[in-house]
């Protein structure tokens, strides 16, 4: 089972917040933005468990930018299992899963929404990119998915974030794009915004 944390919520029809860091972070990195979106919500944060140098990741890169794409498909395989395992061991319902991802742990949480049509109920992904091209997409009819972008982020241009938009909403997804006149990093404001998104889904 891949490392992880579980708190309870104290409400079972709010959905479980799947967090998911971004590179050389860990499971405790994300849980002040869980309180911020949903503090009465299940909380399910994983740590990647592929290392870069030492850090953690979701999944093995070729260079900064490029996936390497079959240990992609095969993590998000891993994660998929991992969800199906853990919703059985602490009882919470696993179709009503949204993940909350930054960085490489939003794209994780995009190729979640790539290859299983089941995954994930919806998600919030900070400063995501598209995780792989040329593949067909399941139908995501129902999904809801907020991705926050910087408009001068130098690890994800301007135009990656409105092609996974469009790749999203083509497959039948609703999708808030929210810009920021930021680079990469994780903006409170960003924050802000993704939670007044989460109260209205």
């Amino acid at each position: 089972m891949l490392k992880h944390i579980f708190q309870k919520g104290n409400d079972s029809a709010k959905p479980t917040l799947l967090l998911l860091h971004g590179t050389g972070g860990t499971e405790q990195d994300l849980l002040p933005l869980a309180e911020k979106i949903d503090s009465n919500a299940n909380i399910l944060s994983v740590r990647g468990n592929v290392l870069e140098n030492g850090m953690p990741r979701f999944f093995k890169r070729l260079a900064e930018g490029i996936f390497d794409e079959k240990d992609l498909v095969f993590r998000t395989k891993e994660l998929n299992e991992f969800l199906d395992e853990a919703a059985e061991k602490y009882a919470f319902d696993r179709n009503n899963i949204l993940a909350i991802g930054y960085s490489n742990g939003a794209n994780i949480a995009a190729s979640l929404l790539f290859h299983y049509q089941n995954a994930l109920k919806g998600a919030i992904l900070h400063h995501p990119m598209v995780p792989r091209r040329g593949v067909n997409l399941p139908d995501l009819s129902g999904k809801h998915v907020f991705i926050a972008a910087g408009t001068n982020d130098p690890i994800c241009p301007s135009q990656e974030s409105e092609e996974l938009r469009s790749l999203l909403e083509d497959a039948g997804a609703s999708v808030e794009l929210h810009w920021e006149n930021r680079g990469h990093q994780l903006t409170l404001s960003e924050v802000e915004a993704a939670g007044k998104w989460y109260k209205l889904i």
